[in-house]
């Protein structure tokens, strides 16, 4: 058992453990038990799904909301800040507080990794393909493979992030 980051009313949760490399990796597990780590093709299924509920804008700059709050550190100020943003969706409220803490969770692991020069930008930019530049959800979790950091991070400076 990892470290349990944060419950959710439906009895999931999520933790850090134990990945393939570091200490640093996100495991959601529901409320039956079963325990797994979300994929960006995952979330960002669900967020393009969103996307066509709530509106682009709207999911996307409440996700920047999220980026803005992340830095190396779990902040409880910040996780409570993602659940209460995450009321605006009603019904979906669940849903998106537990798709925006994977991301803000996800986005401190590229924050701790050594040695990054991207960090938390690599996730924007994914998100950034995927619901401005409306590119399917495929290309957009895995565009990046194989790409060096400065291409990456010419890319992000484009994007002004």
């Amino acid at each position: 058992m990892g470290q349990i980051i944060k419950t959710f009313p439906d009895g999931s949760f999520l933790e850090y453990d134990r990945g393939g490399f570091d200490d640093w990796c996100v495991y959601l597990t529901s409320a039956s038990g079963n325990r797994r780590p979300p994929r960006d093709t995952d979330y960002f299924t669900q967020l393009k799904e969103l996307a066509e509920r709530f509106g682009t804008e709207k999911v996307y700059s409440d996700y920047v909301k999220v980026y803005d709050l992340t830095g190396k550190q779990v902040d409880r100020d910040s996780l409570e800040k993602i659940s209460i943003l995450s009321k605006e969706y009603g019904a979906s409220a669940t849903q998106v507080d537990t798709i925006f803490s994977i991301l803000y969770m996800a986005m401190i692991a590229e924050e701790r990794k050594a040695g990054t020069r991207l960090g938390k930008r690599i996730k924007r930019l994914g998100i950034h393909k995927l619901l401005i530049e409306n590119i399917p959800v495929r290309e957009a979790a895995n565009f990046m493979r194989g790409m060096g950091w400065r291409d990456i991070a010419r890319l992000c400076e484009e994007r002004g992030f």
